[in-house]
């Protein structure tokens, strides 16, 4: 948009960053995704932008839609002659460190895989991950949440979230809004801006060197940095949200052309995302409720003598889910509640062909819903359920039940003594594991065996 129209826009945007930072402000509704830069570039403390961070309020998340691009620091700028901006650099880059310090106990050490004997119990992760982010404006309309990261479980330092954004905002008629951008991502439902989908959902750390719930949707977690994404969406009245995208494999770590002995399995052409979210915002309260999904259509990763061109049938996994969130957000007293619901129907045509499981059709649900309460942003805790069922299938799942069904609660106590610095005490408590309560791995081992004390210093600079 150019000339006296561009001009007016650009005008009308600046207008609505400044009453949406007025209103973070008044309301003291907390935001974005949980790095200091983004206090640096907006001027403002974390408590503007988060409940208790990384959960984002109704604020938060209009910056996030916003393209992360709300700022407050003095601008280097360039404009044409016809007074459009080609150039917007805040004056100190929008760099943020995180580290996170942790130790891990479990019920009963887990046995060594050669031996079948006991190892040590007790683990330290110092540090278990470091991150270095860049997190905020890059251009006019165009910002970036891109992480880099140290982790403890690999040793090595890697991509790891990312999330490139071009926004911009039309005014409609009786003073109605619309944001409308893009998202380049490399981790679905990551670009989402409520916490309740997979990407930042709760628990937002976890021990790397517990054994964590065994089985897990496509777009729940599977195939995080594995993939690159374009999305395109609008968020009308900051109430109606709609987004759609398209996913292509995007493996690290190889040049060469991909095959099916490729680790983790390759997307056969695009895997199409979709959003849909409504949010109702009241006084001090906010709801929402929305849908999310994607189809994957996968050539897997089928072992040795399977190695071929990514050719002939591919397994197809169909995503759907449900979420709901609930926030109030009151001076001394901050309470959440987050739940989703994913269904996947998985047609296994390559590897039932390959008779690496037992059934072409198989299913996996899974469910997750926590609440969560602050005092002051200080002291407060979760606490929440979650559950994985799913077909049995002993041969693609490769455990001694066949079935995928693992459930159990968790329960986590944080302490801020600055809004930057959390410590947390984690407890995670397993029913049922890989589908039994008992002797799950054929070796006497049983669900509860895996039961996890989590500590962990998390430190954001």
């Amino acid at each position: 948009m150019t000339g006296h129209a561009g001009h007016t826009m650009t005008t009308l945007s600046r207008t609505l960053a400044g009453a949406l930072i007025a209103v973070a402000f008044w309301a003291m509704a907390p935001t974005a995704s949980a790095v200091p830069s983004f206090a640096r570039q907006t001027g403002m403390a974390c408590e503007a932008c988060h409940t208790v961070w990384p959960e984002l309020t109704h604020f938060g998340r209009m910056f996030k839609a916003s393209g992360y691009v709300i700022d407050n620091l003095k601008q280097v700028k360039g404009v044409t002659p016809q007074r459009d901006e080609i150039l917007e650099l805040s004056s100190l880059p929008p760099l943020s460190l995180m580290v996170q310090v942790s130790g891990t106990q479990l019920s009963k050490p887990l046995p060594d895989s050669a031996v079948n004997a006991k190892s040590q119990n007790g683990t330290i992760a110092f540090p278990q991950q470091v991150s270095l982010f860049y997190a905020g404006k890059i251009a006019p309309h165009v910002g970036a949440f891109i992480q880099l990261t140290y982790g403890y479980d690999s040793g090595t330092i890697g991509i790891d979230n990312t999330d490139l954004r071009y926004a911009d905002l039309a005014v409609l008629p009786d003073d109605q809004s619309l944001i409308y951008g893009l998202s380049l991502n490399n981790n679905p439902t990551i670009q989402d801006l409520w916490n309740s989908t997979p990407a930042f959902g709760f628990p937002y750390a976890a021990s790397a060197s517990a054994p964590g719930v065994p089985y897990g949707a496509q777009i729940d977690g599977a195939r995080g940095q594995d993939v690159a994404g374009l999305s395109a969406y609008v968020f009308w009245n900051e109430s109606l949200y709609g987004e759609l995208g398209m996913y292509r494999s995007a493996k690290q770590g190889t040049t060469g052309p991909l095959d099916s002995t490729t680790a983790g399995g390759v997307l056969k052409g695009g895997a199409p995302y979709w959003r849909f979210a409504y949010e109702h915002n009241f006084g001090r309260h906010s709801i929402e409720a929305g849908v999310y999904g994607a189809t994957f259509e996968i050539f897997p990763d089928l072992g040795a003598g399977f190695g071929q061109p990514l050719a002939g049938p591919a397994d197809k996994y169909q995503d759907v889910a449900e979420d709901v969130q609930y926030q109030f957000v009151g001076d001394q007293h901050l309470v959440s509640f987050e739940a989703t619901r994913i269904h996947e129907s998985q047609t296994l045509n390559a590897t039932f062909a390959a008779e690496a499981s037992d059934s072409l059709h198989n299913d996996l649900t899974t469910l997750r819903a926590f609440g969560t309460y602050y005092y002051k942003r200080k002291i407060g805790g979760t606490v929440g359920y979650f559950s994985t069922t799913g077909s049995t299938d002993a041969t693609f799942l490769a455990n001694a039940s066949g079935q995928p069904d693992t459930k159990g609660w968790i329960a986590e106590v944080n302490y801020l003594p600055w809004l930057n610095a959390k410590l947390s005490l984690q407890y995670v408590n397993y029913s049922k594991y890989s589908g039994l309560r008992s002797n799950y791995d054929g070796a006497g081992r049983n669900a509860g065996d895996n039961n996890t004390i989590y500590a962990l210093v998390w430190l954001s600079y």
